[in-house]
């Protein structure tokens, strides 16, 4: 499989204050990658590095050419502004931006792609709400709706199941599991040890530095998982 995402010997943090050190690895085109640890273990300074948002302290990070454009991020809830005054429709359709700008207007192409991402999470008939009348759950699915309007070949997507209800999550993990026969790459911050088992076949295991990195079986070993513990500020 070919390297989209290459990490070497990166450190990242904020302001001066290391977060992460020294990690080194890649990520293969159409992988689907679970990044864990604990609290503060580093897991979405990782993402931001990746997605540029922040550069690294040391090494490099490189992304393969022909991807360069394809990287898009699903941020944290608790990253948005729920009060800004934008409807559903206006969310979602805002993955359409990099294809036809932020001013033109949507032609029949676009907003049958918005109406069928809509549709597809649950969403059609919410579209003229604004954004900080929807609940958590419909809120995520707005944004991954946006991200299947986006259609880019690289997905990076943070705490994708926080605070989100049990059945939400199975519906967006039935997205993630579509994208990934598509041959997406996929790269999902998560702390449910039990889930990455059973939906992600590769896992990047954090705390602070690299644990393991490789296929879920063998990193989510209970040596591994000791390890990480002892080695982050919390506990999973």
């Amino acid at each position: 499989m070919k390297p989209v995402i290459r990490l070497n010997d990166v450190s990242l943090g904020w302001r001066d204050k290391p977060v992460l050190q020294h990690i080194s690895g890649q990520f293969n085109q159409g992988t689907l990658t679970a990044i864990l640890g604990a609290n503060g273990a580093g897991k979405s300074t990782l993402v931001k590095g990746i997605i540029n948002f922040i550069k690294p302290a040391a090494g490099s990070i490189d992304i393969a050419g022909p991807f360069r454009k394809e990287l898009t991020l699903l941020p944290q809830l608790s990253d948005l502004d729920r009060s800004f005054p934008i409807t559903t429709y206006e969310l979602v359709a805002m993955g359409a931006w990099r294809r036809i700008g932020a001013w033109r207007q949507y032609g029949k192409v676009e907003r049958e792609r918005i109406d069928h991402a809509l549709e597809k999470v649950g969403l059609l008939s919410a579209a003229t709400r604004l954004i900080g009348e929807l609940s958590g759950g419909q809120l995520q699915r707005a944004l991954f709706a946006r991200m299947m309007v986006r259609d880019a070949q690289v997905l990076l997507l943070d705490e994708p199941f926080a605070a989100v209800d049990e059945q939400t999550c199975e519906d967006l993990m039935h997205i993630i599991q579509g994208w990934h026969k598509e041959g997406r790459t996929i790269i999902a911050v998560l702390h449910d040890v039990q889930r990455v088992r059973a939906s992600f076949p590769e896992t990047l295991l954090l705390a602070r530095q690299l644990v393991a990195w490789g296929k879920t079986s063998e990193v989510l070993t209970e040596e591994n998982l000791q390890r990480a513990r002892r080695l982050s500020l919390g506990g999973f």
